[in-house]
């Protein structure tokens, strides 16, 4: 018998965050989110739940305190996050939860999906979304093209420093989302700070850096030839997800695909959920206000910026709000 087995019986489990410094990085997830990046400069990501080799989130709370979710998982297996979760990715946690805070904008790029990832020698591709949590006024996003492109006009614009001309910009307010499938071209504009569910993969083909230079007076390695036989060239009729802003203290589905689901619950009151029927885990990210999880297991505060992970094995909870919230609630079926 592990160790984690008699230390405890899963309960849910908060993580510490992990901070990154990026070049186009802000001070949001300090001034905003109330969260302490240290002696960094800038936090342009702060990585809340993680199975990414390398970057194995901590539990922070309770009899698990400091152990990694990988770890736990070898452990509890479907347990923790439901028997065909762990029959399809094993022993990773399958989902990279992020805060990016761009002061500047992000380089325009793409990411593989799982097969061209896979030709690679990589574990999956990269599909993923965006909740936006903050934005300042003009904040854009760039998410597709604005019409179909053949890859040699799109080389000859990169080749011209004209390929902002085929990009589509959508303005991002807060609570817009916009998903990223696999493939898409996409940047984050500056301003817009989003709450991003992802499969675990850290890859990005780099296409485009706006000219910028780093402190060191370099340009940062552009991935042309990757990101060509990567990008999907054709035009996409609506690249916002649309969905019903006014529902309050119920479900509302924002994003349903192979890697994750993804639903928004707008708070005032408590809220009872039965996960009985789900064979996943379910993740709790606030993007707005605070809330109380509460379970026979205990009770946890989440505020906004922070995840709770709830294990497949347990059913029942209560999600009370504090005051006025807004969460997402992210699972896989």
């Amino acid at each position: 018998m592990s160790k984690f087995r008699d230390m405890s019986v899963l309960y849910p489990l908060k993580f510490t965050p992990a901070y990154f410094e990026k070049i186009w990085g802000g001070q949001h997830i300090r001034t905003i989110l109330h969260q302490d990046f240290g002696d960094l400069p800038n936090c342009g990501e702060a990585w809340l739940l993680s199975g990414y080799e390398g970057h194995n989130s901590v539990v922070a709370n309770g009899n698990f305190a400091g152990d990694e979710i990988n770890d736990l998982i070898e452990t509890f297996m479907g347990d923790l996050v439901g028997d065909e979760v762990f029959n399809r990715f094993g022993e990773r946690f399958p989902l990279l939860i992020k805060i990016i805070d761009p002061l500047d904008s992000l380089s325009v790029q793409v990411h593989p999906d799982d097969e061209l990832a896979r030709q690679q020698g990589m574990e999956n591709g990269k599909t993923e979304m965006w909740y936006v949590m903050n934005s300042e006024e003009g904040s854009e996003i760039v998410t597709g093209f604005k019409r179909d492109v053949s890859p040699d006009e799109f080389e000859n614009a990169l080749r011209e420093k004209k390929v902002e001309t085929l990009l589509n910009y959508e303005k991002a307010n807060k609570g817009d989302v916009f998903f990223i499938p696999a493939r898409r071209i996409h940047a984050l504009g500056a301003g817009c700070m989003v709450a991003e569910i992802q499969q675990t993969s850290d890859t990005s083909y780099r296409v485009y850096d706006w000219d910028r230079i780093d402190r060191f007076g370099m340009q940062r390695e552009l991935h042309i030839d990757e990101a060509l036989a990567t990008l999907n060239f054709k035009k996409e009729d609506d690249y916002i997800t649309h969905y019903d802003r006014d529902i309050k203290n119920s479900t509302v589905k924002l994003v349903s695909c192979p890697f994750f689901t993804t639903n928004l619950i707008k708070l005032d009151a408590t809220l009872k959920k039965d996960y009985s029927e789900l064979d996943s885990f379910v993740i709790l990210l606030c993007v707005s206000g605070s809330f109380t999880l509460s379970s026979e297991e205990g009770a946890e505060k989440v505020n906004t910026g922070e995840c709770i992970l709830i294990p497949n094995i347990i059913n029942n909870v209560e999600i009370i709000s504090d005051g006025d919230c807004e969460l997402l609630e992210v699972y896989i079926v």
